[in-house]
């Protein structure tokens, strides 16, 4: 089965802190900024929500991105904590899929029209078999396992995150206003013709709740919530296939 969406998601969720690290420097606008994080350049704002997102126990990860070997784009929305433990969904233009991480194990669910789109160019009678068997039911294997591969690596918090450090951005301020109710100070950041907008929250921690870029033409949005909370990571009820005895 082929893991396009797979392997897209975990690109996707790599480059969400990478951003930060482009081109060092201080945000000459403001001698000395007002509002929230007075006295802060924007540079070091980011530098801040960076190691505030960073250091979070767990959060929520949603957005569209595009896949560039499809050319379709992919939708995901997971929870995710330091343990290891994930939960949520995933899909592109072809179907959606359900995922669960928790321990060892990592339990899958498909729809019929992902399992079609995955299995293109099998036989029509192999195609068939395979989402008789699996459409709309769970589906279990090891999370160290090569089934696993790429979904496994998305349910690992901090290889999501990636090891930001201090990553001296230049970004600069911007407005003040909301993300889902939350108040947000936007922050701006360019690296060539590749744009950055993050929107850090200013009360609380200062995490990042939201990151727009538009790069090469392609426009891309992710939504970072739930920080801290506990992720409804628990082994499916009912009927599970066990892809690893299946494959043995």
């Amino acid at each position: 089965m082929r893991r396009t969406a797979l392997a897209a998601l975990c690109l996707a969720a790599a480059t969400t802190v990478g951003l930060t690290g482009c081109l060092p420097g201080e945000d000459t606008a403001d001698d000395r900024p007002k509002g929230p994080f007075a006295g802060l350049t924007g540079g070091e704002i980011a530098d801040r929500s960076v190691k505030a997102t960073t250091g979070a126990p767990s959060l929520r990860l949603a957005g569209e991105v595009p896949d560039e070997e499809s050319g379709g784009t992919i939708r995901f929305d997971v929870a995710v904590d330091k343990k290891g433990e994930c939960a949520g969904t995933f899909g592109t233009g072809e179907g959606e899929a359900d995922l669960i991480r928790t321990g060892d194990t990592l339990y899958m669910r498909y729809d019929e029209a992902f399992l079609r789109a995955q299995s293109e160019g099998e036989p029509a009678e192999e195609t068939d078999a395979v989402v008789d068997m699996m459409a709309g039911k769970w589906t279990s294997t090891a999370a160290t396992g090569p089934d696993a591969e790429g979904v496994a690596d998305f349910c690992d918090l901090d290889r999501l995150l990636g090891d930001a450090g201090d990553v001296k951005s230049d970004a600069t301020r911007g407005r003040t206003t909301t993300v889902d109710g939350t108040p947000a100070i936007v922050l701006t950041e360019k690296d060539g013709k590749d744009t950055y907008t993050l929107y850090v929250a200013t009360k609380g921690e200062p995490y990042l709740l939201r990151l727009d870029s538009t790069t090469a033409g392609e426009r891309e949005s992710l939504v970072f919530s739930d920080y801290g909370k506990p992720v409804a990571a628990e082994k499916p009820k009912g009927e599970i296939i066990d892809l690893d005895a299946l494959g043995g």
